[in-house]
């Protein structure tokens, strides 16, 4: 799969930013120790996680030469990391593990979020948002035209988030866990070349398909996915686009 275009996923900038402020807004008092931006992408949020715990080494850990790059210009972290999330270990145990929008992309959640929480300082804190979207019409018709498109190109896809209440039993045992989630009512703005929701989903979720495309199998499928997307999110009079996106939070601290 071809690195991130860290352009088109800046795009919607501030939708993606208001759920990683609003897990930013439950972080409290931290132990000694680093706060980790895992996932930093860009470095969209470096700034107010510098602000939020002024008093920690900031590092950002992302696999993303694309992202980096832009996360470079932030200086905020004292630290920029290009490693994978899921074998990234600490020099130091971490006063907070923050990571918003980058776990979903990992398997083995049963096992990955007691591996984080086992890397924090004690009264540490691990703060998770992930989108829950992957039954909404802007994900699941991605794969199923696609695989119409394409037979026995795309194995059904797995399911990148569990439920809320999953999590919630997972991390009970592991320190105080709270688990939460919010359906964000996103208003697109109108596009000439494309649908505003396929400009949304183009950067993230649709990645690994049209990675496994040429160029005129990638524009007959954006063609068809527009097609689709025009009935499952008609426009407003004004010609924006109301998106509902749902996401899951999820913050537990360390407590032995």
């Amino acid at each position: 799969m071809t690195d991130w275009n860290s352009d088109l996923y800046s795009r919607f900038a501030a939708p993606r930013l208001r759920p990683a402020m609003d897990l930013l807004a439950q972080t409290g008092h931290l132990p000694d120790g680093p706060v980790v931006d895992l996932g930093c992408g860009t470095g969209v949020m470096g700034e107010a996680l510098a602000a939020c715990h002024p008093e920690h080494r900031l590092i950002g850990v992302d696999n993303s030469p694309a992202m980096l790059v832009k996360a470079r210009s932030v200086p905020a972290y004292d630290k920029l990391l290009e490693e994978d999330a899921a074998t990234w270990a600490p020099d130091v145990p971490p006063a907070l593990i923050f990571s918003n929008a980058a776990l979903q992309w990992l398997p083995d959640h049963a096992s990955l979020f007691p591996h984080l929480v086992r890397l924090l300082a004690c009264g540490g804190q691990l703060a998770v948002q992930m989108p829950l979207q992957h039954h909404a019409p802007s994900h699941w018709l991605i794969h199923e035209i696609a695989v119409d498109l394409f037979p026995n190109r795309f194995d059904a896809p797995r399911e990148p988030v569990a439920a809320p209440e999953t999590y919630a039993r997972l991390l009970a045992p592991l320190g105080d866990a709270d688990v939460w989630e919010t359906t964000y009512i996103q208003r697109l703005p109108s596009a000439v070349e494309a649908h505003p929701v396929r400009l949304f989903t183009q950067s993230t979720f649709m990645r690994p398909y049209t990675g496994d495309m040429d160029a005129a199998e990638e524009a007959r499928f954006l063609a068809a996915y527009d097609a689709a997307l025009a009935t499952a999110y008609p426009p407003e009079a004004d010609g924006t686009v109301l998106f509902p996106f749902r996401r899951l939070f999820l913050t537990v601290r360390r407590n032995r």
